[in-house]
């Protein structure tokens, strides 16, 4: 922390504590759109309020996000307590519902707590030369505010700081209007895509260089999407008056210490959250973004068929293997019929009662298992399992566990001679004459295991990878080489859980396997990595990939099919939220429609370009 940010003391002059929410509600006329406001009880008088433009790090306590979300001031007052003599400072913000932290915040109850720490960054200030002078003094107006959607508020609060009359506002929204209630312009223009206020049309339908000549405007305040600062920015330039933009990226520390805010700038990189988030806009360089694809045509549905291994699926969306037993357990829940596809529970050849000992750890966003593969085998699974599952509609895949060689190969023996469409083969597993290593920790050993159960079935096979090999790429080549058909990634990765009661670790076998949320940008990774690998290979050696690991949503899905994969399973998001998988083909149908893809094979791997 800079001198200049602690007092006498050595104490900062910002605001960090929780704060009970005084009122959370929807904004009129807005979907997405809510006012939150909380009071920052100033038990120090050296620390400071917030000025327009600044922002405070907002959380919910009952969150399920690791980091705070930064949120501008849309408006602020003080007061003395007079109980206890401390300044309180009232805050207002304004929070468009996006992703999950915002949506936790736009979701509070008052008297719940909200974890702040701020106020962050710099502020709006008029530049030497610039007066704010209500036309009632005469003259004209030199000041020109620009707020579009929830870009509003920190202009917005900034506009509420300055003489009456003294400055003219554009609004641009998507439809209706927010966030004008403190502000007193002497001409308010607003734009609404929808024309339900206002002009109808973008900004630009109002605000362009001729409006700001003819009006005379000495500078502009803006604060939007990043597209409209550009189109601001331009204007200025053009018009060769100065421009002062708040700008937004996503961070951590808020406080400028992680350098994960960065903005391009021609002077190199500068932090949002400390450099800002009010910029010059002369000094700054918007990005192009590439033009958004057009929506189907009214009526057109999009395909979410897929082609794995010669297996037509309905939807790419499939239940992992472990996850949801032998298609039956969730039927009283949600309609089952509705997937892709359904993997077994992991079988082998003989049947197996599982590892002993505690079995699962709740981590942070995920968990930690050791279930030891408890099945009744594969001669059961056949006989009384498997015939239960084909009556099903999506497809069902065979999950086939291994100790050593030849179970693997009597095992697939015997699935070749059952109804199963296709075999997923679980290389993860220990290979007990091998040391307990797995068979997919190294190329050669995948390599065996693939071939010998290749030779076993004529199903097709799809060969399910380790995630703690030293190359999962190589593994896949080899895996491909020796004849599976499909690949798909990933299995667990390797953790330990220690029981500090106790001193020791939790589970018997010591390692078991994480999985779970956070473990999804590790798994599409790995996707990514073997897909680009396969991508090199000759057309006719090519294999499509499953992905699996941390899926919760249909976004994540489309990151895992941009990144290559032909369809997803999805594991232990069903023991949160039994109805995922139905949410995540019902994304995806709109996703594509929005986005203008007619089937998934027009959409994946567009990230490997």
């Amino acid at each position: 922390m800079d001198k200049a940010e602690i007092d006498a003391s050595g104490h900062g002059l910002q605001y960090y504590a929780k704060c009970l929410v005084q009122k959370c509600a929807q904004v009129n006329g807005q979907q997405d759109v809510f006012l939150l406001e909380t009071d920052a009880v100033l038990e120090r008088t050296s620390q400071l309020g917030p000025k327009p433009g600044q922002f405070y790090l907002i959380r919910n306590v009952k969150s399920g996000v690791e980091y705070n979300r930064p949120i501008s001031v849309y408006h602020s007052q003080e007061r003395i307590d007079p109980q206890t003599g401390f300044k309180v400072v009232s805050l207002q913000f304004l929070i468009l519902k996006k992703g999950q932290g915002t949506q936790e915040l736009c979701s509070s109850l008052p008297g719940d707590e909200v974890q702040i720490i701020g106020p962050l960054g710099n502020g709006f200030e008029l530049p030497d030369g610039i007066q704010a002078r209500s036309c009632a003094d005469g003259g004209k107006r030199e000041i020109c505010i620009v707020g579009g959607g929830i870009g509003v508020a920190p202009v917005a609060n900034f506009a509420s700081s300055l003489p009456a009359k003294s400055y003219d506002f554009f609004a641009s929204f998507k439809t209706g209007s927010y966030g004008l209630d403190y502000i007193s312009p002497e001409k308010l223009t607003i734009t609404t895509d929808d024309g339900s206020e206002g002009v109808r049309g973008m900004l630009p339908v109002a605000f362009s260089a001729d409006v700001v000549k003819f009006h005379g405007y000495k500078v502009i305040f803006a604060c939007g999407p990043t597209p409209m600062l550009s189109y601001v920015k331009d204007v200025a330039a053009e018009c060769g008056i100065p421009c002062f933009v708040s700008m937004e990226n996503r961070m951590l520390c808020g406080v400028g210490v992680c350098l994960g805010c960065t903005i391009p700038t021609i002077d190199g990189n500068r932090r949002v959250c400390k450099d800002g988030p009010v910029f010059d806009a002369s000094v700054l360089v918007f990005e192009k973004c590439a033009p958004r694809r057009k929506p189907l045509e009214t009526g057109v549905t999009p395909d979410l068929s897929v082609n794995i291994a010669g297996v037509r699926f309905d939807n790419p969306v499939i239940a992992a293997g472990g996850t949801f037993g032998f298609g039956q357990n969730y039927r009283g829940i949600t309609d089952v019929n509705t997937l892709g596809g359904i993997v077994s529970k992991g079988v082998t050849l003989e049947p197996r009662l599982g590892n002993s000992g505690r079995r699962i750890v709740e981590v942070a966003s995920g968990n930690i298992n050791s279930i030891g593969l408890q099945n009744p085998g594969v001669p059961h699974f056949i006989e009384h399992e498997l015939p239960e599952m084909l009556k099903l509609k999506p497809v069902i895949i065979a999950n086939l566990a291994g100790g050593d060689l030849d179970s693997y190969v009597k095992g697939a023996e015997l699935l070749d001679k059952s109804g199963v469409p296709m075999i997923e083969l679980n290389i993860s597993c220990p290979n007990v004459k091998a040391g307990g290593q797995a068979w997919g920790i190294k190329p050669e050993m995948a390599e065996k295991c693939v071939q010998a159960v290749r030779k076993a079935t004529s199903k097709p096979l799809m060969v399910k990878l380790s995630p703690n090999a030293p190359d999962i790429v190589a593994v896949a080549l080899a895996c491909i080489g020796a004849g599976a058909n499909a690949l798909s990634l990933i299995n667990t990765i390797s953790a330990v859980s220690i029981d500090i009661e106790q001193g020791k670790p939790v589970f018997n076998n010591i390692r078991a396997g994480f999985c779970g949320p956070a473990v999804k940008p590790i798994a599409l990774r790995m996707v990514y990595d073997v897909v680009a690998a396969i991508n090199k290979l000759p057309v006719f050696n090519r294999v499509p990939v499953v992905g699996i690991g941390g899926i919760a949503s249909w976004q994540d899905a489309v990151e895992f099919i941009m990144a290559g994969a032909s369809a997803v399973q999805v594991g232990s998001a069903k023991f949160v939220n039994p109805y995922v998988m139905d949410e995540i083909i019902e994304g995806l149908s709109r996703f594509m429609k929005s986005h203008g893809y007619r089937t998934i094979e027009e959409m994946r791997s567009i990230a490997q370009s």
